[in-house]
């Protein structure tokens, strides 16, 4: 698939069909792909964990009473994590290899969409209780040097979103 197409194809997809995705070929879009984001002063601070137990995921999607239950019907779910050891900006560089891990997905056949677990409460209404990320450390095996920015869910798209508005980029885009 060609860069632009890849880029304009890419939405927020919620709804996964059952069909399972294969390690092959989330690994190497990991791999390939995301492992590649640029990171502050080539610091190589992300990382990735993928989990494919229907079981996990479950519980995964209840890191949030809002905007994670979708995660549940995902066949696959990337953890992107940084290591705040290696970078004091493992946020951004995370969120540049998630932008790569959802722009490898749609190169792939697949489709995707991220939700935020860094600095999110598990529930919406006590914004200082549980937090996800401490939710999901809970169950799941994460370096304790590691904050985790989001999880993608993966899988094959079973929605066709509706196109995207038009865009002038004349109004985001400047000169000087």
């Amino acid at each position: 698939m060609e860069f632009q197409e890849v880029i304009r194809r890419r939405r927020s997809i919620r709804k996964f069909t059952d069909r399972r995705v294969d390690r092959e070929t989330i690994s190497r879009i990991l791999e390939e792909t995301a492992a590649f984001a640029p990171s502050s002063r080539n610091s190589r601070s992300t990382r990735f964990l993928a989990i494919d137990d229907p079981d996990l995921i479950a519980r995964i999607a209840a890191m949030r009473d809002y905007g994670s239950a979708f995660v549940k019907g995902a066949p696959c779910v990337v953890l992107v994590l940084g290591d705040r050891t290696s970078s004091d900006l493992w946020q951004v560089n995370a969120s540049i290899a998630a932008t790569l891990l959802l722009q490898g997905l749609v190169d792939r056949g697949l489709a995707g969409c991220w939700v935020q677990v860094d600095g999110r409460p598990r529930r919406k209404e006590k914004p200082d209780g549980e937090q996800a990320d401490a939710y999901l450390r809970t169950f799941l095996p994460l370096p304790e040097t590691c904050g985790i920015l989001c999880a993608v869910a993966c899988g094959y798209s079973d929605f066709t979103p509706a196109p995207l508005p038009d865009f002038d980029p004349k109004q985001t885009v400047e000169f000087l």
